[in-house]
């Protein structure tokens, strides 16, 4: 066991905008410039974040979604065949909260890359392993409205290749991980087992980077606080869709760990994958200490060995201020750097 295998350190997407780029602690915040100085915001923003995670000892890196308003609609912005004017009314998370959303008229198509000059700048600018993340098959078609394909799981099939040819231009300009991002994986388990991570597949095919996905209970927003309550003394969800993603072909899995109710033995049904344990909690403005987060991560121990273990954030820290999420950055790396120098003995 060496000291460069264990214990990783990375993030699990969205960082927050700074105040000159768009509103703070804000999701959806519109972008305060237009243009090339809209894109030179958005790059000195990346800049910003791959410094402070370099500083605070993340060892695979993102951009912390500097290049886009929403981890969905930043991709479906750019993708033909959706009417952003044909609003309709839709239960997302399985009608966790109701939003007027664009509908899907006609076949899907790409035309070019959407985020690939964005990874090429990412990747320009750090030595550490790189990270993008992309939204779920699944999630995209529990976030924009069918008006085309008529079932959910055809029309998944088909946004799964468009990621596929995203993650193939990803790849192809350095990223290192790429992530699909699926909370809905955590509504619609029946799904899951039946085509979700099937569609997943079709994302991947080909890759020879590492692939992850990404299950969590949501930001740390009061729709998703609220619906947390709901879900009783032990968050169980994850054990009906375990086994068959341990049985795919997806790398990595990463969790919502950090002060929820997930038992943590239930990592222990992904002896296959490498896990990324959720050591920080991005619903609360408090900072974590390093020793909490070793804490989290002893547990995780338990059940997975450490070489397959990766120290990383619940979610996405968009709504949170910049500085409480930089030093969310610090205490994540600290807590990790700690426990891995225990392990060295």
């Amino acid at each position: 066991m060496t000291g460069e295998t264990m214990l990783k350190t990375t993030i699990a997407g969205s960082l927050p905008k700074p105040s000159w780029l768009a509103e703070p602690e804000k999701l959806w915040a519109p972008w305060r410039f237009e243009g090339d100085e809209l894109q030179a915001a958005k790059e000195d923003a990346a800049l910003l974040w791959l410094k402070e995670q370099e500083d605070a000892g993340i060892d695979i890196v993102s951009e912390g979604e500097q290049f886009r308003t929403h981890f969905v609609h930043g991709f479906l912005e750019h993708i033909d065949g959706i009417d952003w004017d044909l609003k309709t009314p839709m239960g997302i998370r399985d009608n966790r909260y109701t939003v007027d959303v664009p509908t899907v008229t006609k076949a899907v198509t790409r035309r070019k890359s959407v985020h690939g000059a964005d990874a090429r700048f990412a990747r320009a600018h750090t030595g550490n392993q790189l990270k993008f993340t992309l939204p779920g098959p699944m999630t995209i078609c529990d976030t924009i409205a069918d008006g085309h394909y008529g079932r959910r799981a055809d029309m998944a099939m088909a946004f799964a290749g468009l990621l596929n040819e995203e993650a193939r231009d990803l790849e192809a300009a350095g990223v290192d991980v790429i992530q699909f991002d699926e909370p809905a994986f955590n509504v619609f388990m029946d799904d899951v087992n039946e085509w979700g991570i099937d569609a997943l597949h079709v994302a991947i095919d080909g890759l020879k980077c590492k692939t992850a996905v990404h299950i969590c209970y949501g930001y740390g927003i009061d729709a998703n606080i609220e619906w947390k309550k709901t879900l009783g003394a032990e968050w169980r969800q994850y054990e009906s869709i375990f086994p068959a993603l341990n049985a795919s072909r997806i790398d990595q899995v990463s969790l919502e760990c950090a002060d929820s109710h997930v038992p943590m033995e239930l990592i222990g049904l992904l002896k296959d994958k490498d896990v990324l344990v959720g050591a920080i909690d991005v619903a609360t403005n408090t900072v974590e200490a390093p020793e909490k987060v070793m804490s989290t991560l002893r547990e995780a121990m338990k059940y997975v060995e450490p070489e397959r273990l990766h120290a990383c954030t619940n979610c996405g820290m968009a709504p949170l201020p910049r500085s409480v999420a930089a030093a969310k950055l610090r205490a994540l790396g600290a807590g990790a750097r700690k426990l891995r120098n225990e392990l060295r003995g």
